[in-house]
């Protein structure tokens, strides 16, 4: 059988062209899959003209907009690859990252200007856009350009993007995501999340995140519903959009601090959740209280478990199951399985604690240039997460702690090498470890423990805004605590464990 990789914009346009595929807020612009094809032609046909063929990779710096995913759907009509970039990052932070990737062509925000004129990695082509359809590079050169309406042939293992998760050394790894991975991702978000042709997705989250956008941009634009893309998260304005009837929003993924913001904000009471279907909740555990005060209030948010590795679609906890598992991650996706594993790789039985390894067609291939990654990261076929869990008698999966010393900032993977190795260019730090410690607005923000050199003095302050130009702000250690010494093991290795446990913020 001769597998081939389908048009999902191209198939819109012809079986429901005046469909509306995306809407943008707070621009309002509006396209029908008709309008999405002929603009995702043009930008392909733009691409080529630059000379990008199968394979290279088409960089993207920008906040949420609907072009990114005119830009993802252009890529991939010319079977090149979308590599997306977190524009929080700094200069320095990207410039590892289009270092290793090497994208011939880099799409940036005119607000992120400032970060690329301070990159010093080379890029064919830097185009400027807006980002809400006003007057640009971007635009001129898309308008221009003749488009591009047949996708060129593809297989399911051929890649269709990278994606970067940091890494627990400091560097970010490279995630490979092929065009079948994320096919079968939206198989199982129909088979198990209710994404059809009738949905309406709302991303708030960032669109270079997984979460952001297969949670649930991606299963809107393959079933033929709507997505609808808000550039920056704004509570009032999300309320807004929820009551909004024309709009009539059916799926949407937030993080705790996200839901936290929504119950907070004073149009709460008068907002109009009635069309909701799915209310999900990924990358934290959502605290006990927040569940049950959201479902009183009418919305069942119901927890997911997934990572970019596996196009964040591992497990999702059903919707009548919440009452009664509030803390589960649910059961496992039609189409990915799942295995709680012993130190010593067997299996572990039902309630004991072991690290989670997945495995089945939406897991990555790969990291891209990482051969040692993928040595430490695969064993037999399993992709092992660093993630501990267990799973109860009934299937239903717990996930109880992080192997690796990551902490979840806003919704943001943060590990603490990477902070940790920036602070210790301070000559007056004899020792120090980040510890995530718990945060009502972030649910987790950082803790630097820190053992000055003898005789030496260090202030909070300086420590803390020696990262500022550093890293990125939702890295930034919000707490400091002085120690005399870590606490460490007979092997040399810091009990971060104690540290939570001890540490006052």
């Amino acid at each position: 059988m001769h597998e081939m990789v389908m048009d999902w914009i191209g198939h819109g346009a012809t079986n429901s062209p005046e469909k509306l595929a995306t809407v943008e807020l707070p621009s309002g612009r509006r396209r029908s899959y008709a309008e999405m094809h002929d603009r995702v032609g043009r930008i392909a046909g733009w691409l080529s003209d630059l000379g990008i063929e199968r394979g290279d990779r088409v960089g993207v710096l920008a906040l949420n907009s609907t072009d990114a995913l005119d830009i993802i759907f252009a890529t991939w009509r010319i079977g090149a690859v979308h590599l997306a970039l977190n524009f929080r990052l700094t200069p320095g932070e990207l410039d590892f990252i289009i270092g290793n990737a090497e994208p011939r062509v880099l799409i940036y925000d005119r607000e992120l200007a400032q970060t690329v004129d301070a990159l010093s990695v080379p890029i064919e082509f830097r185009i400027e856009t807006e980002g809400q359809g006003a007057e640009s590079d971007f635009e001129s050169r898309t308008r221009d350009a003749t488009p591009i309406t047949r996708q060129v042939e593809l297989t399911p293992d051929e890649q269709c993007m990278l994606m970067y998760s940091s890494g627990t050394t400091g560097q970010p790894k490279g995630v490979i995501m092929t065009h079948g991975m994320m096919l079968w991702a939206n198989i199982n978000a129909a088979a198990s999340l209710g994404c059809g042709e009738d949905m309406v997705s709302f991303s708030v989250m960032p669109l270079f995140h997984i979460g952001g956008l297969q949670v649930f941009a991606c299963p809107a634009l393959y079933a033929g519903g709507t997505a609808v893309v808000m550039r920056t998260f704004e509570p009032g304005s999300a309320l807004a959009a929820f009551s909004d009837a024309e709009l009539g929003i059916t799926h949407f993924l937030g993080v705790p601090a996200i839901y936290n913001a929504l119950r907070d904000h004073p149009d709460n009471a008068t907002a109009d959740f009635s069309r909701m279907r799915v209310a999900a909740a990924g990358a934290e555990a959502v605290p006990d209280s927040l569940v049950h005060w959201w479902h009183q209030r009418g919305l069942v948010i119901q927890e997911g478990y997934g990572m970019t590795e596996n196009v964040a679609s591992c497990c999702f906890l059903g919707k009548a199951d919440v009452a009664e598992h509030v803390g589960s991650a649910g059961k496992t996706l039609r189409h990915t399985e799942i295995r709680i594993t012993r130190e010593d790789g067997s299996e572990a039985d039902a309630g004991e604690s072991g690290e989670i390894w997945c495995r089945g067609p939406v897991v990555t291939p790969g990291y891209w240039r990482r051969p040692e990654a993928n040595e430490e990261s695969f064993v037999d076929g399993w992709f092992r997460t660093g993630d501990i869990g267990s799973r109860d008698a009934a299937g239903f999966i717990y996930i109880e702690d992080r192997l690796k010393d990551m902490y979840i900032s806003g919704g943001e993977n943060v590990y603490p090498a990477e902070i940790e190795n920036i602070l210790y260019e301070l000559v007056e730090i004899r020792e120090v470890a980040v510890i995530g410690v718990p945060d009502e607005k972030w649910g987790e923000t950082g803790c630097a423990v820190v053992a000055l050199q003898e005789g030496k003095q260090l202030s909070s302050e300086a420590i803390l805004a020696h990262c500022q130009p550093r890293l990125a702000r939702f890295k930034h250690p919000q707490h400091v605590a002085f120690v005399s010494e870590l606490p460490r093991t007979a092997t040399g290795k810091v009990l971060k464990f104690e540290l939570r446990n001890t540490i006052e913020t």
